[in-house]
């Protein structure tokens, strides 16, 4: 009896599943999102220049339970002539990296209001937001606690998931532990979703 859509899904599930996720990264002007984006490529440091437009990269990334992840990252500029054309990379985006550099005091204030603002809108409602407290190497700078406190993290959409990863991305400390993170709350929000079509 049936159609044996049954027995065809266990057979799917056992097969390695080929995901690829789209990606975008933002933050400030010389947070360090396109040394994030090459670390991530190449596994090693590559000199950059702040970013006038976009770059692109899809890069495979095996995750901590041996699978292995295509996300396709947009690493858009974040000068502030620029920002208003980050809503239209973040259309459709299975989440967001947000760079903060954590020695930038002076300019928190501008990210807190720059990650509030591209998470309040429509389209990215509920969209996982991964947070990379950058340049944590460094002497002078903020605890993870205070970029919490100074981002207003706590305050974000109780529909946006988010992680706070401490990170230094000139040798890439903390960037695959907030992927895996990241793709965590990716597989959790489609989970939920597909759960939401079929109670329709």
């Amino acid at each position: 009896m049936g159609n044996g859509l049954s027995d065809q899904t266990s057979i799917l599930s056992s097969l390695p599943s080929f995901q690829s996720f789209h990606i975008v990264i933002l933050g400030l002007d010389c947070a360090g999102k396109t040394t994030v984006l090459y670390r991530l490529q190449f596994n090693e440091f590559v000199n950059t220049v702040p970013t006038k437009g976009f770059n692109t990269e899809k890069i495979k990334v095996t995750l901590g339970n041996s699978k292995t992840v295509t996300f396709h990252f947009w690493d858009v500029g974040g000068q502030e002539k620029l920002r208003p054309l980050w809503k239209s990379y973040t259309r459709c985006t299975d989440g967001i990296v947000f760079v903060v550099d954590s020695v930038d005091v002076e300019r928190m204030e501008e990210a807190k209001t720059e990650l509030h603002k591209i998470t309040r809108i429509s389209e990215n409602q509920g969209v996982p937001v991964l947070i990379v407290a950058n340049k944590q190497d460094l002497r002078n700078s903020l605890s993870l606690s205070e970029i919490e406190k100074l981002l207003a993290v706590s305050e974000l959409s109780s529909s946006t998931p988010w992680h706070l990863q401490p990170a230094c991305a000139i040798i890439g400390d903390g960037l695959k532990e907030g992927l895996e993170k990241l793709h965590d709350m990716i597989i959790k929000r489609r989970k939920m979703l597909r759960q939401q079509k079929k109670k329709r």
